[in-house]
C-alpha cells in the first residue's frame, strides 16, 4: 500500500513537472527569448570563469615548472662546478706529487723534443737558475745555468741551460762567454726549436764584440735557413748594422 500511494506521488509529481513545462512553453515568444538570453548569458559567465580557473591553474603549473627547471639548471651547474674542481683538484695533487717524486728517482721526460733522464734535483737546478733570469738576477742566473750546464751534461734540460746561459751572459756584455755557449748549443742540437733564436743572441754578440763579418755571416744565415720566422725578421733588420 505505500508502494503504491509513493508510486503515485511520483506519478503525480511528474505531472505537475510536465504541466509545468508546458505552460512555460506556451508563455510569449518574449519571455522565452528573455529566459533563453539569461540562461546563455549565466553560461558564458560560467564558462569564462571556468576558463580563468583554468588558466590560473595552467599558469601555475608553468610557474613550478620553471621553477624547478631553474632548480635543476641550479644543480647541474653546481655539479659541474664541482666536477671542475675536483679535476683542477686531482691534476694538481698528481703535478705535486709527481714533482715530489723527481726530488727522489730518476724519471726520463721529453723536453722540447729532447729526451733524457733527469736525476733529483736536476729540474729544481734548472727551475731556480731560470727564475733568477726571470727576475732579472742575471748574474746570478749565469752561475746557475753555467754549474746546471756542467753537472748535467747530459740533461734533456741542457740546450735550454745553453740558451739561457748564452743570454744570460748576453745581458752581461760578456759577449765572449756568450759566443761560446750558444755555439756550443747551435753545435751539440743543430735541431732544438730554440736554434733560430739562439743564433739572433750570437749575432748580436758578435756585433757588439766588434766582429761585424761574423755576425753578418750569422744573421745571413738566420735568413736563408729559417725565413719564415721572427727570427728571419730580427736578422733582416739587424743585418743592416753589419755594413
Amino acid at each position: 500500500m505505500k508502494m503504491l500511494s509513493y508510486s503515485v506521488k511520483q506519478t503525480l509529481s511528474r505531472a505537475f513537472c510536465l504541466s509545468a513545462v508546458l505552460v512555460c512553453l506556451g508563455t510569449s515568444n518574449s519571455a522565452w527569448a528573455l529566459f533563453s538570453d539569461d540562461e546563455a548569458r549565466k553560461a558564458i559567465l560560467d564558462l569564462r570563469k571556468s576558463l580563468a580557473t583554468t588558466q590560473l591553474e595552467l599558469q601555475g603549473q608553468i610557474d613550478k615548472l620553471k621553477t624547478e627547471n631553474a632548480e635543476l639548471r641550479g644543480k647541474v651547474e653546481e655539479l659541474e662546478k664541482q666536477g671542475e674542481d675536483i679535476s683542477t683538484s686531482q691534476k694538481t695533487y698528481y703535478q705535486d706529487l709527481d714533482s715530489r717524486l723527481g726530488n727522489f728517482e730518476p724519471r726520463t721526460v721529453t723536453i722540447e723534443g729532447v729526451s733524457g733522464t733527469v736525476q733529483p734535483g736536476e729540474k729544481k737546478a734548472y727551475d731556480d737558475a731560470l727564475k733568477s733570469f726571470q727576475a732579472g738576477s742575471l748574474k746570478k742566473a749565469d752561475e746557475g745555468f753555467s754549474v746546471f750546464a756542467a753537472k748535467y751534461p747530459k740533461s734533456p734540460y741542457l740546450p735550454l741551460a745553453l740558451y739561457w746561459s748564452g743570454n744570460s751572459k748576453y745581458a752581461n756584455k760578456d759577449y765572449a762567454g756568450a759566443i761560446s755557449q750558444l755555439q756550443s748549443l747551435i753545435k751539440k742540437f743543430p735541431n732544438h726549436p730554440r736554434v733560430p733564436a739562439a743564433m739572433v743572441t750570437l749575432g748580436n754578440s758578435q756585433l757588439e764584440s766588434g766582429n761585424k763579418a761574423a755576425a753578418k755571416k750569422t744573421f745571413s744565415e738566420i735568413i736563408a735557413k729559417y725565413p719564415d720566422t721572427d727570427a728571419a725578421k730580427d736578422a733582416q733588420q739587424l743585418i743592416a748594422s753589419t755594413k
